[in-house]
């Protein structure tokens, strides 16, 4: 691993995957030619009036001089390095031939069916959370925990159970009934069943994990986290017992790997944290971001380009040009902003006791650019972890070598992944075996006699 200078170049296209977002597969054509060049025609008045060029320069700019650290508006300390400030490479060859620093990696996911609404009032998400071992671990692999979350406007029923024991004991059910709200009962039943399954299956086989633990997503439940800052009503669910139980997982589940010394991280694929852009924002810094999210920003500052890579002095844009030899990534940042900020030194942590010092707890991230995909990925760790050089560089060492040798996620969290995953047929066929058991009908919309039931 080397370091490399702060010459970032532009960024390819990336989205990002919300709790409710649906593909489709059309093929049809619905364009004619004169359709085609009147888009083409539009492509290219943007290209001339939306010129990114100084991007590259900006991205360098902030790196150079707002993120060491970078200060909120009230003088909080929102971003700060752990150690020395640098941009990093790797050669991609070389990391994904290297012995990896964990003998083991375990893996962690939970998928939902997606929330469902029935004709009787009922508001339904089914989850599933399953672990993954790397090497294979079959009998683990075997265990699931499942969680139906159900929301009611009828106050008299009551659905909650505790959990059941199903499959010889290897897999484990309940039904968890969400406060009552009168709006965004689909959002709440989704995050607290998929939640709950992640959180409640982890703590429950912490223990098979002895050397790393990968959760496929953040380190935090972030959406419960958001709930304060997006709505009045949401706000008032955060101090329901239920979403902060959930909350409360988590933070036992960093007290257990950090009692046992254990490094615990999360895998963030598709990044959409605002903690840096928006602070830049907030500030009179005399700096225009024109970035919508981190990502983007630290895609642009660690993607390479080759030197011939240009055309009349002008930086070219696309996969031409492109440096694919090596992985690139930052070093490790302590994030107190934004939803972090919940379980920052300061924060109050959702309302759980933390039983450790408070500082512990906080939210360190390292950004990975994996250049032949153009992606960039996102690392969490806790401070208790990221504090210890040689367990931030044991974990970056092994993330790189897994996203090298597979141009993607860890193979630990892809083989979770595909354990908990409910595929588009599964998802079809359990809603139709709720629609049976409850007797009434799901609520159809138009896209979903449209599009069907695809992924």
């Amino acid at each position: 691993m080397v370091d490399t200078g702060t010459h970032p170049a532009p960024a390819g296209d990336r989205a990002d995957e919300g709790f409710f977002s649906r593909g489709r597969q059309d093929t049809d054509v619905t364009l004619d030619p004169v359709h085609v060049d009147s888009i083409a025609d539009l492509a290219a008045y943007l290209a001339r009036h939306v010129d990114d060029a100084d991007h590259v320069d900006v991205a360098a700019r902030i790196w150079e001089h707002f993120l060491d650290p970078l200060y909120g508006p009230d003088g909080r300390v929102v971003v700060e390095p752990i150690d020395e400030k640098r941009l990093r490479a790797a050669d991609a060859e070389d990391v994904a031939l290297a012995s990896p620093p964990f003998e083991t990696v375990h893996g962690l996911d939970s998928g939902t069916i997606n929330p469902t609404t029935f004709k009787n009032g009922l508001v339904v998400d089914l989850a599933q959370a399953a672990m993954a071992a790397v090497p294979s671990d079959l009998e683990l692999h075997r265990h699931r925990s499942l969680v139906a979350a159900t929301h009611v406007n009828d106050e008299t029923v009551l659905l909650d159970e505790p959990w059941r024991k199903v499959d010889e004991g290897y897999g484990r059910w309940r039904v968890l009934q969400v406060p009552r709200v009168n709006r965004y009962a689909e959002g709440i039943v989704h995050a607290l069943a998929l939640y709950l399954a992640e959180s409640s299956h982890a703590l429950e086989h912490a223990d098979r994990v002895s050397d790393l633990l990968i959760l496929d997503g953040p380190l935090y439940p972030v959406e419960l986290l958001n709930w304060r800052e997006r709505d009045a009503e949401l706000r008032e669910l955060t101090a329901e017992l239920k979403p902060r139980s959930i909350v409360e997982n988590y933070v036992r589940l960093v007290e257990s790997f950090v009692e046992r010394d254990v490094p615990l991280c999360g895998f963030v694929k598709n990044p959409a944290s605002k903690r840096v852009v928006g602070t830049l924002r907030e500030g009179d810094r005399e700096i225009d971001v024109p970035w919508t999210d981190d990502a983007a920003f630290f895609t642009r500052l660690l993607e390479r380009r080759d030197d011939e890579s240009t055309r009349d002095g002008e930086r070219t844009h696309g996969p031409e040009g492109r440096r694919t030899d090596e992985l690139t990534f930052t070093n490790w940042f302590v994030s107190r902003g934004g939803v972090d900020a919940t379980v920052a030194a300061d924060g109050d942590a959702f309302g759980v006791e933390r039983k450790l010092e408070p500082k512990l707890y906080e939210t360190c991230f390292a950004a990975v650019y994996e250049p032949q995909t153009d992606v960039l990925y996102r690392i969490e760790t806790p401070y208790a972890f990221a504090r210890q050089e040689e367990t931030r560089e044991a974990i970056t060492r092994q993330i790189l070598g897994d996203i090298a040798a597979r141009r993607g996620p860890p193979e630990a969290v892809a083989k979770a992944d595909e354990l908990a995953r409910i595929s588009a047929r599964e998802k079809s066929s359990l809603r139709r075996k709720f629609a049976d058991a409850l007797d009434s009908d799901e609520v159809k919309r138009y896209d979903d006699v449209r599009w069907g039931d695809l992924e």
